[in-house]
């Protein structure tokens, strides 16, 4: 695997990334059509606000991370005092975030996780998710990953660009059955171009 590494910035920390060198040379290794790209191989800007957002939350809590691809909200919560858990279903990102800890002198459990067959990993006080909503298939064994890993009382930070809107409002919407849902929109400037973010909070109801 051909790798380079970014430095990104979140509040006063400076974090490395390792990630694939060339993100071409994977799309045409890994299938011939967008199904198959390799989505965990970027760091998309979803993960880069709820970065930031987590430098916010005072420390020391158990943060899990579903679906976390390159891992910089979960590295960025370890880097702010918290005891983490990242996790993935596919085994490249999973060895590109131990490199990743390593390189930033970080300690963090690394995990695979299947949404379909979830194993005991523990309770979490906060679970992150940035761009994990995308198919409605997926609704419930979300749901019930949130039901399984959340201690009582526990949060749930989930980032999304709004261009997922279409998928992402059905499932806040199935997800306002069992929690209080609050929502914000987050404008991320990169050169030009304007990202907006939406950035959720779940909490269980009564709690």
């Amino acid at each position: 695997m051909n790798l380079t590494q970014e430095i990104v910035k979140i509040r006063d920390r400076e974090l490395v990334v390792v990630k694939p060198r060339d993100l071409d040379f994977y799309f045409q290794q890994e299938g011939q059509g967008l199904a198959d790209f390799p989505f965990w191989a970027k760091i998309w800007e979803a993960s880069l606000v709820l970065a930031d957002f987590v430098a916010t939350l005072e420390p020391s809590k158990r943060v899990l991370e579903i679906w976390a691809g390159l891992g910089l909200p979960g590295l960025a919560a370890a880097a702010f005092g918290h005891q983490v858990t990242l996790t993935d279903y596919e085994p490249r990102p999973l060895e590109l975030i131990r490199r990743s800890a390593e390189v930033n002198g970080l300690e963090v459990r690394v995990a695979r996780l299947d949404w379909f067959k979830p194993m005991d990993l523990g309770e979490f006080e906060v679970i992150l998710g940035a761009e994990i909503v995308y198919a409605g298939r997926l609704f419930e064994p979300l749901l019930q990953i949130f039901r399984r890993y959340l201690l009582p009382g526990g949060e749930i930070y989930l980032a999304h660009s709004r261009e997922r809107a279409r998928v992402l409002v059905p499932f806040l919407k199935r997800a306002e059955v069992e929690f209080e849902v609050a929502h914000s929109l987050r404008r991320l400037r990169s050169g030009e171009e304007v990202y907006e973010i939406v950035l959720n909070r779940l909490r269980p109801k009564g709690f």
